[in-house]
């Protein structure tokens, strides 16, 4: 009898151990497969930011040469309609404002420039605020100016430039008023 209950036991033993044994097996399992979820999540937002490339530059005459401007009131923004490049799709050429896509920090810039004896004024604005400006009064020769600034953008945002009254720019094949911007990191 004591036999039986001592082949019993090593049995029992046994069959914990392997029962251990698995259980351990399980455990591993289940951590891969966490590994393995926190890997896919980890590769869905790598695809993401992939998609998040978001950069646009244009010009204001599609072709030509010509001044736009003077205007009073000033009914629009600027609208550059020979676009370079227009990753994300966030620049409308019809319009000329610059739409977020994703929200991030956003670099931009923008050039005028003017022919003697004329005033040349424009504004960035983001939703319908001015940001920052160039100025130029009546130059001697021709006049030019640029400004950039980093602004921290919801998705919808609007960002455009815009003539000041009674001011002109110029603009011709070699793109002298052209306005660019690029996400640098979303948030």
């Amino acid at each position: 009898m004591e036999q039986k209950l001592d082949c019993i036991v090593t049995q029992f033993t046994d069959m914990m151990e392997e029962l251990r044994r698995e259980i351990r097996e399980v455990e591993k399992l289940q951590d891969l497969e966490k590994r393995l979820k926190t890997m896919e999540a980890t590769l869905e937002e790598l695809k993401k930011d992939k998609e998040k490339k978001v950069a646009f530059s244009a010009s204001l005459l599609a072709s030509g040469e010509g001044h736009t401007g003077p205007m009073n009131p000033v009914p629009s923004p600027l609208i550059y309609k020979k676009v370079f490049s227009n990753y994300g799709n966030g620049y409308d050429s019809n319009t000329g404002i610059f739409t977020a896509p994703i929200k991030g920090v956003y670099f931009f810039r923008f050039y005028a420039h003017c022919h003697p004896g004329t005033k040349m004024a424009v504004s960035l604005y983001k939703n319908d605020q001015g940001q920052c400006s160039v100025f130029s009064w009546k130059p001697v020769t021709n006049g030019n100016a640029s400004n950039s600034t980093v602004l921290t953008l919801e998705k919808g945002d609007r960002i455009y430039t815009k003539l000041w009254e009674d001011s002109w720019v110029f603009d011709d094949p070699a793109g002298y008023t052209s306005f660019s911007g690029f996400l640098l990191f979303s948030l």
